[in-house]
C-alpha cells in the first residue's frame, strides 16, 4: 500500500513533472480545469491552455484576480455577522446575564447582541485566502505581485477575519444580489484545489489512497464532460452531464416505484442538424480485464449497462435515440484501444484516452471520439 503525501506544487510543477501514480500532476490540472465553470473564462478570453499545462496556476491566478477586481469595483457583497459588544446604549438583544454578573448599568453600559453588517464574511475571507496560497505559487513575479496587492486591498476594506473551512463557504447560498460573487469563490475554490497528493513524501499527511483514487474518477468524469460542454456547444452539440433517463414502464406493479433504479448517464452529445446522440459512460479502470477463455476481455457488465442505456429509449419518440451511439470512455497510460461493434442498429465503442499524454494530445483524442 502507498502513503500519500502533499508536496509543494512549486516543486512538482517547475522542477519535474510530479505524478499520482503514473498520471501527470499537470494532466490532472487540466481535468480540473475542464471540470470547473472557469475553463469558460479562458476559452473567451483565447488562451493556450493545451499548449502549456504547468501555467495552469497562473492561468487561476489571472482568473480569479480579475473576478476579485471586478467586485471591488461594483462593491463587495456584505453578509450578517453576530456580535456581542458592551455599548452605551441598547442594541439589538440584551444580554441579561453579561449585563448584571458585571455590573454595567452602574456604569452606564449594556451587553448587547446583535447582527452587523459586514464585508467580513466567511466568502469574502475564503477568497482572500485563495489570493494567499495563489502568490506563493504562481510562477510570474508580477502576478504574485498582483495577487499580494489584493490581499491588501481586502484586508484594508475590512475582510480580516481567518480563513473559514470549506464547510462554511459551501452551505453559503448565491441570491439574485450576490450572484456575480459565484465565478469568484468558483475560482477560489480551484485555486485551494490545486494542491494535489502525490506519491512523494512531503510535509503534510492527507486521506488514504482509496479515497484520493475515488476523488480522481469524480474528476476524470466531470473534466469530460466540461471538455466536451465548452469545445462542443459552439459546434451545434448540446451537451448533458448526469442526465436521469426512464424506462419506457408500459405497467408496474403498486410498490416497484420504491425499489426500482432509475437511470443515470454520465454524459450525453446530441447534434441536431447531424441527428446524432452519444451516450458516453466514463470508467476509471482498465477497458479490458482477463476472461475465462482468453487473455483479455471487455468487462460484460459495461456492455450490459451501454446497452441498456440505448435500447430502453427506442420508441419514445425521439428520433435520436433510435440510431443513438454508446462509448464507453477509459483512462489509458500509453495502450491505446479504439474498437467498436453495432448491435441492433446502434454502434458501441470502447476507447481509452491517454492521461499520460501531453495535453495537447489529450484533446485531439478526445474530439476524435466524436468526430
Amino acid at each position: 500500500m502507498v502513503t500519500f503525501f502533499a508536496t509543494n506544487l512549486k516543486t512538482d510543477a517547475y522542477e519535474g513533472i510530479g505524478r499520482i501514480g503514473r498520471i501527470p500532476v499537470r494532466n490532472l490540472w487540466l481535468l480540473m480545469l475542464y471540470a470547473s465553470d472557469l475553463f469558460r473564462d479562458i476559452e473567451k478570453a483565447n488562451v493556450a491552455v493545451e499548449d502549456n499545462p504547468d501555467d495552469i496556476p497562473d492561468l487561476v491566478a489571472e482568473i480569479l484576480c480579475r473576478q476579485v477586481e471586478r467586485r471591488i469595483q461594483r462593491n463587495l457583497s456584505y453578509g450578517y455577522q453576530s456580535r456581542v459588544a458592551v455599548l452605551g446604549r441598547v442594541r439589538g438583544r440584551i444580554d441579561l446575564l453579561n449585563t448584571e454578573r458585571h455590573r454595567l448599568l452602574e456604569r452606564g453600559k449594556v451587553a448587547c447582541c446583535f447582527d452587523e453588517l459586514t464585508v467580513d464574511t466567511a466568502r469574502n475571507r475564503f477568497v482572500r485566502a485563495a489570493l494567499e496560497e495563489l502568490s506563493k505559487i504562481v510562477r510570474r513575479g508580477s502576478l504574485a505581485h498582483r495577487c499580494r496587492l489584493l490581499v491588501a486591498r481586502l484586508r484594508r476594506m475590512g475582510v480580516t477575519g481567518e480563513r473559514p473551512s470549506h464547510g462554511e463557504v459551501s452551505i453559503d447560498r448565491f441570491g439574485r444580489h450576490d450572484a456575480d460573487d459565484q465565478s469568484m469563490v468558483s475560482a477560489a475554490y480551484l485555486a485551494f484545489n490545486l494542491a494535489l497528493p502525490t506519491e512523494a513524501a512531503g510535509a503534510e499527511h492527507l486521506s488514504l489512497p482509496d479515497r484520493e483514487i475515488t476523488w480522481i474518477r469524480k474528476l476524470y468524469e466531470k473534466g469530460i464532460a466540461g471538455f466536451y460542454d465548452v469545445v462542443l456547444s459552439g459546434q451545434g452539440w448540446r451537451v448533458e452531464a448526469g442526465k436521469t433517463i426512464g424506462w419506457l414502464v408500459e405497467s408496474k406493479s403498486p410498490g416497484i416505484d420504491k425499489i426500482f433504479p432509475a437511470m443515470r448517464t454520465d454524459i450525453m452529445l446530441d447534434h441536431l442538424g447531424d441527428g446524432r446522440r452519444i451516450v458516453i459512460d466514463t470508467k476509471f479502470n482498465s477497458v479490458v480485464t482477463k476472461g475465462w477463455y482468453r487473455e483479455e476481455t471487455v468487462r460484460s457488465g459495461y456492455i450490459y449497462q451501454i446497452y441498456a442505456y440505448l435500447r430502453s429509449q427506442e420508441g419514445n419518440g425521439d428520433p435520436l435515440a433510435d440510431n443513438a451511439t454508446g462509448l464507453l470512455l477509459h483512462p489509458s497510460l500509453g495502450d491505446m484501444v479504439n474498437e467498436s461493434v453495432v448491435i441492433q442498429n446502434h454502434e458501441i465503442r470502447f476507447a481509452t484516452v491517454d492521461l499520460g499524454a501531453t495535453a495537447k494530445e489529450i484533446r485531439t483524442q478526445l474530439l476524435l471520439m466524436v468526430n
